[in-house]
Parts: C-alpha cells; sequence; structure tokens
C-alpha cells in the first residue's frame, strides 16, 4: 500500500459544503472568460485552491476525489513531499541552464534513470522537452532525419491524440474541431483505422483477433499495395492505448503484428506514452503488455508531477540528428528534473506499479457488473488506473450518449468527484496510482450511482 502523507483523514472525502460552484468558483469563473482565450472547453466549474494525494479542494472548502489527476498528470498524487522538497531544493541552487548548450550533473541522473525504465533494448538516447506535443514534434523531425528524408511518408491512426502544434496536429485525427480552419496541414501523413475493439471499423461480426488482423491487413493490402510503398514511410505513430479517442484497448495481436509489418519494411514504430505512461497501466510504459519494443517512445505529463516536462527515448542507432538541427531553450529544466527523479523513485519504492492493478482491477469489476443492469454502460475497458466506460443510448445501436456523459460528469461534480470524459461518451478513469482502495470504492459508489439516476430519468 502506498503511505498516506496528507493532513486530511479520507474519511472525510468527499466534503461538500458549498454546493458548486461556490462563490469564490463563480468569481473567478467570470474572471477566467473576460481575460483568458477560451479556444479549449472545461469540463465544469471546479476551480482548484490546492490538492492532496488523490484530492483536490476548491476554492469555496469542498474536497474532490481527483478521478482524472490533472489530465493523467498527478500520477503520484498531488503535492507529494517528496517532490515537494525536491523542488525546494534545487530551486535553491539554480533554477535554468539550458541543457542543449551547457551541462548539468542532474540531466545526466534523471537520463539514465529513463534508460533503465524504458522498453526498448540495447543503447539507448534521450532529448528533453517541455510538453507532450513537443516530444511528438521532436519524434517526428528525429524519425524524418534518421533517413535524410529519404523515407518523407509517415503514418497515425484515425482517433489518436498527439497534440495541437502544428506537426503533431497533422498526425492527431481525434476530432475534427482540433484541425478546422488551420489547413494545410503538414502533408504525407497517412491516417488509417485503428482496431477499436467496441467498434470495429471493419465489422460489427469479427473478434477482437480479428480486428486486429483486418487493420494489419489494411494497411498491407490497401495503403502499401495501392497508396505509398512502405519504403517511403519513415514511421508508424500510436498510442498504446487511444486517450482522447475514448481510451481504446487494442486487440492483443495488434502490436506485435504492428512490429512485424514495420520490420518487414524497415519502418520506425514511435510509441506515444504522453498519456499511458509512469505507471498509468500497472507498467511503467502501456506498450509493455504487449511484449513488444517501439524504436522511439515520446513522453510527458506524469513525468515530472505536473511541471513542464517532456522526453524522447530512442534507440541510439536512431537517435541520430546531426549537431543544430534540433534543440530548445528551456527542455530539461533543473527543477523539472528534481521533481522527475522524486517520481521514479516514488513509483517503485511505494509500489505504486502494483496498487495501479490492484486498484484498476476493482474499478473495472465494478463497472462490468453494472453493465447487465444498466442499459447506459455499452463497454467497460482499460489496463491498470487507465479505464474507460463507454455510455451509449442503446446497447444493439451503440449509439453515443453524448448529453448523457455530460449529465453524469456534472453531476459526479457536484458529489465530489471530478472526473472526464474521453471519445464522445466515454467515461475517463485516470485517478493518481496511490489512490487508497477506501477513496476509490466512494467514487465509483457515486459515479455508478449518477448513471444509474441519469439513465433513469432518459427513460
Amino acid at each position: 500500500m502506498p503511505r498516506w502523507y496528507w493532513p486530511i483523514d479520507v474519511k472525510d472525502v468527499p466534503k461538500i459544503v458549498v454546493e458548486p460552484p461556490g462563490p469564490k468558483a463563480q468569481e473567478i469563473v467570470k474572471a477566467d472568460e473576460s481575460l483568458v482565450m477560451q479556444s479549449f472547453g472545461r469540463w465544469y466549474p471546479l476551480v482548484i485552491r490546492r490538492g492532496y494525494g488523490p484530492v483536490v479542494e476548491d476554492v469555496d472548502g469542498n474536497l474532490y476525489i481527483d478521478f482524472n489527476s490533472g489530465i493523467a498528470v498527478m500520477n503520484v498524487g498531488h503535492s507529494h513531499p517528496r517532490v515537494v522538497e525536491a523542488i525546494k531544493r534545487q530551486a535553491e541552487l539554480f533554477t535554468h541552464y539550458s541543457m542543449t548548450d551547457f551541462y548539468y550533473e542532474l540531466l545526466i541522473r534523471h537520463a539514465s534513470m529513463l534508460r533503465d525504465i524504458v522498453p526498448i533494448g540495447g543503447d539507448k538516447r534521450v532529448f528533453y522537452t517541455n510538453s507532450g506535443t513537443e516530444s511528438i514534434e521532436g519524434a517526428l523531425k528525429i524519425a524524418r532525419g534518421h533517413f535524410r528524408n529519404q523515407r518523407p511518408y509517415v503514418m497515425a491512426f484515425l482517433g489518436a491524440f498527439h497534440g495541437r502544434t502544428y506537426g503533431s496536429m497533422a498526425l492527431t485525427a481525434s476530432k475534427p474541431i482540433q484541425r478546422f480552419g488551420f489547413n494545410p496541414m503538414l502533408p504525407n501523413v497517412i491516417h488509417v483505422p485503428y482496431p477499436y475493439p467496441y467498434r470495429c471499423p471493419f465489422g460489427r461480426g469479427l473478434s477482437e483477433e480479428e480486428c486486429g488482423e483486418a487493420v494489419l491487413g489494411y494497411i498491407e493490402d490497401w495503403v502499401f499495395g495501392k497508396m505509398v510503398d512502405p519504403s517511403e514511410v519513415s514511421a508508424i505513430f500510436f498510442e498504446p492505448i487511444q486517450g482522447e479517442g475514448g481510451y481504446v484497448v487494442p486487440p492483443r495481436n495488434f502490436f506485435p503484428g504492428l512490429r512485424k509489418l514495420a520490420d518487414r519494411y524497415g519502418i520506425l514504430l514511435v510509441d506515444d506514452e504522453v498519456q499511458a505512461g509512469f505507471g498509468r497501466t500497472g507498467r511503467w510504459f502501456a506498450i509493455e503488455h504487449w511484449g513488444v519494443e517501439p524504436d522511439i517512445i515520446a513522453m510527458a505529463k506524469a513525468i515530472a508531477a505536473g511541471l513542464p516536462l517532456g522526453a524522447i527515448v530512442g534507440r541510439a542507432s536512431v537517435m541520430d540528428l546531426p549537431r543544430g538541427s534540433h534543440a530548445n531553450t528551456f527542455g530539461g529544466n533543473p527543477v523539472a528534473l528534481a521533481a522527475g527523479v522524486e517520481v521514479i523513485n516514488i513509483i517503485a519504492e511505494e509500489d505504486l506499479l502494483t496498487n495501479a492493478q490492484r486498484v484498476g482491477e476493482y474499478i473495472k469489476r465494478r463497472f462490468i457488473e453494472e453493465m447487465d443492469k444498466v442499459e447506459l454502460i455499452g463497454d467497460v475497458r482499460g489496463l491498470g488506473l487507465m479505464i474507460g466506460v463507454e455510455l451509449v443510448k442503446d446497447k444493439k445501436t451503440k449509439e453515443y450518449a453524448v448529453k448523457e456523459l455530460e449529465r453524469v460528469l456534472y453531476e459526479s461534480f457536484r458529489r465530489g468527484v471530478a472526473v472526464i470524459g474521453a471519445g464522445k461518451s466515454t467515461i475517463r478513469i485516470a485517478p493518481p496510482l496511490n489512490i487508497p482502495m477506501e477513496l476509490a470504492e466512494k467514487a465509483v459508489d457515486i459515479i455508478i450511482d449518477v448513471i444509474k439516476r441519469v439513465d433513469r430519468e432518459r427513460k
């Protein structure tokens, strides 16, 4: 069991002292609307004051069970005392000195730790960034640069989310709004269907394994057979579990088959672990569940407990961009690296991978038990504490329950659980890895009760 460090009793959570959004929250929301460009969408008016492990407190004193971890970032919980102390200690030494122009020891320490946990064999190299989208941008340059632009095409999957800057946006195919109005995109990006077992793009009658084989066959027979010669494809970008696409877990046979396909044609596999990495699925990296080694891994989010840090780790033979071709000012910031060192130590020493597996299995089981009782629950899927509960209006037609999802998320918020959505109508469950079972049970009870109420009301 992970240790409990924070000055609150889990028995007191959730606690609603003022019906949310309270007066202070409403005041801040109003100011935000007048000061900040609203190019993003909030789920509900939750205004954070501080966090305690897997609990967040709003400005009106309400306590919520955090079932989203600040979008899969706070894997070791909010304000872990070891992370806080590491940040303070490093801030007193120096807060910045660009690693792409100079050297510091802390970078070597963290890079060595990353090298030891990534599921890539042999000699490896690391490059530091500031965010997930920047890690994808860098991986894109590395993959194409490795072939000295002799392989100008890259492949990605429909439903994928890889970021919103121009290169990563060209790979993203999650929601049209994320690309609307920004054309032309980066050229030479090919999108293919993703093996979404609950909604297989090649027909409802297929098993999970058949769905995986159908996608591989489409790439081989239709993309490589009719669109582009595989010798011109530098890399295939993928999420081991699609995040924004709906927490979609592909079939067991898919990634081994994709690895064989890539090896046949000398194509690099780029694994986007920005959301699924650092213990989220009960393994250091989600791709480990398939026993497949990628060539490059892009990461960010949970790497530094909320500080802006990302990284690209790849085979040394691939990480070979020439000097001067890629750098940045803030990547590998020493304060963020200090936090990152503690993140790896905490996950290992507090056995958070085991806790993620144990609590995740419980959460999945609870929702699966409700599937036959509640028409609204169409599918339950996930690994570790990366769980999707897809809501549908009708189990036969699988019509997306978009409005019902909005109701479930908002009512759960009003009752003290901060949980968000993914895809069109999937509840996205991703609490900190150190959440105790007691809090997970409370949160699941609340969400299931809300789903049942919404299901009754719509009927």
